[in-house]
């Protein structure tokens, strides 16, 4: 509880119990904002720490997006170094927003990285459906999140393409699960954290 409530004053931060990256740079930078985006983001570091241990990913979770502006813009913004220092001056970042994406390119285009984020979020598709159905419309699913950083980490889709074509089975799979039974697949329903070899 200590922990939550100085991250949740902090407003942003790494999550070192969800990252790999302690001993290094990361490869890729793994953000999210939001209760739905951030389940989704840890279910794609897990199922990177199950089918590609070796890429180093860094968490970071954003409680306050007004942190992600520089402090010129707004009183709660980072430093453009606290902000390299959290999302890197170079590597990719993949970021799961519960909003239109467009906010977060708004808010962190002064950054010196701000080529390199790529936003998941919401994008108006829907019907009545499965939660995880409904994200999966938005392309914010866990999956996706896992193709994202396939595409993203340079080098990376040549040596995981049978990842990422499982990840696209994956979704054909859920998709089809929900047409026929009418909910989401317990191991989607039921995930919790397993941390695979994170850490």
């Amino acid at each position: 509880m200590d922990q939550a409530i100085l991250h949740c004053t902090r407003g942003i931060g790494m999550w070192d119990w969800a990252s790999n990256d302690q001993d290094g740079e990361p490869d890729v930078v793994m953000a999210c904002c939001g209760d739905t985006p951030t389940l989704e983001t840890l279910a794609a570091v897990d199922l990177l720490g199950q089918h590609l241990p070796d890429v180093k990913v860094r968490v970071v979770n954003v409680v306050d997006l007004m942190r992600l502006q520089p402090p010129s813009e707004h009183p709660h913004g980072l430093s453009d170094p606290e902000f390299d220092a959290l999302f890197t001056a170079d590597r990719p970042i993949v970021f799961a927003y519960h909003g239109y994406p467009w906010l977060i390119h708004r808010l962190t285009y002064r950054r010196t990285n701000h080529a390199n984020i790529h936003v998941r979020g919401y994008k108006e598709e829907g019907t009545t459906t499965t939660p995880f159905d409904m994200v999966m419309l938005n392309d914010l699913d866990r999956f996706h999140l896992v193709m994202d950083v396939i595409d993203r980490v340079p080098g990376l889709a040549s040596r995981a393409g049978h990842v990422r074509q499982l990840m696209v089975d994956r979704r054909l799979e859920c998709r089809d699960y929900t047409r026929r039974v009418g909910d989401d697949p317990p191991e989607i329903r039921d995930w919790t954290w397993s941390g695979s070899q994170r850490g």
